[in-house]
């Protein structure tokens, strides 16, 4: 066993380095992390959604351990990580409850999971052990791996998607199901991931996740809606909101953080986003209309990103200084960032 650990440590040793660009040092600097931490990570490692009642979540939580990761803080990543495997991982699947909340006895007010919680937990923990060569945290991440596969991917008409949560979204757990998020594909997660739990599975879901953002068109501005229904063909989702809003934003900067650079995608996500004022907003899929600007750094960086990959535009200053307000735009932000510092420094 300790062999086959071994040689999980190499492999992604060996991705990660081919991978690697000739940046140098942490892709999120100290005084960001420092200030991220300092805003939205509690002493317990908590991870605070300061515009969502102050709650935590898997996602949070998964997303604090990768920027404590990108940001080299093995302590950071620790205690956050301690505070997710204690009060979230207690199902019996490998799988995070997704919602915990400070205001609610006991914390946990929905025991479901939530996929991209899940998924980036596990590739933080990747990460983190082939970095600091734990390997406790590899076969946590290969557990949670295993549960997502076990729990989460579904075959649907031949094609391999990813399920929001183990429960509720399934054909027979909706009258429009299945049901999917196309914003929960961690793109860039999924290679990793596959060194731990080996599956041809994990390539069907990033083929058949990029064929769905590419078919899913909706409305006069091409865009998918964050819920789709996979009944029949590509359509939004009962009971949500008909739109492409903020959970939505984040599928270019998944794209290319990923590695995939899908010009004719990547401008048609960005074109549809946009308001007719240049800014990043949530779009009604109906009438392809903005219905809500966006104006934090972390949502108004993407189309700049797009630029600096496409053209090699230089960053606004606007969007390269670091003061956020909230926790999930903030996140973005240092996401895009250190894709930035590490594939297109000259952007900088």
């Amino acid at each position: 066993m300790r062999a086959a650990w071994r040689s999980a440590i190499t492999g992604l040793a060996l991705t990660l380095t081919a991978s690697a660009s000739s940046a140098a040092g942490p892709s999120v600097t100290a005084a960001e992390w420092e200030t991220y931490k300092q805003r939205f990570v509690d002493p317990s490692g908590r991870v605070i959604d300061n515009a969502n009642g102050n709650i935590s979540h898997s996602e949070g939580q998964g997303y604090g351990m990768l920027l404590a990761y990108l940001a080299a803080r093995p302590d950071d990543f620790s205690g956050i990580w301690d505070f997710t495997r204690s009060e979230l991982l207690l199902r019996d699947d490998g799988l995070a409850m997704w919602k915990w909340d400070p205001s609610a006895h006991p914390h946990i007010t929905d025991r479901n999971n939530a996929t991209d919680g899940d998924i980036l937990i596990a590739y933080a923990l990747a990460l983190g052990g082939a970095a600091w060569q734990r390997e406790d945290y590899l076969r946590d991440a290969a557990k949670i791996a295993k549960g997502v596969l076990g729990r989460a991917v579904a075959d649907v008409g031949g094609h391999v998607v990813l399920l929001p949560g183990a429960r509720g979204f399934r054909a027979k757990d909706r009258e429009d199901g299945p049901v999917v998020n196309p914003s929960y594909w961690v793109f860039e997660a999924l290679p990793i991931l596959k060194l731990l739990a080996p599956s041809e599975i994990w390539d069907a879901l990033a083929k058949d996740g990029l064929s769905l953002l590419r078919a899913a068109q909706f409305g006069p501005a091409r865009l998918p809606s964050e819920w789709i229904s996979l009944r029949e063909e590509p359509h939004p989702a009962e009971g949500f909101d008909r739109q492409f809003s903020y959970n939505a934003v984040r599928i270019p900067l998944y794209l290319l953080r990923g590695g995939i650079v899908d010009k004719p995608l990547l401008e048609r996500l960005s074109k549809g986003m946009t308001g007719p004022d240049g800014k990043v907003s949530v779009i009604d899929i109906t009438s392809g209309r903005p219905v809500e600007p966006l104006p934090e750094a972390g949502y108004q960086i993407i189309n700049p990103i797009l630029a600096c990959v496409f053209g090699g535009t230089p960053l606004p200053r606007e969007v390269t200084e670091f003061s956020p307000a909230h926790y999930y735009p903030a996140t973005l932000q240092l996401l895009g960032l250190s894709f930035v510092r590490e594939n297109h420094p000259e952007c900088l």
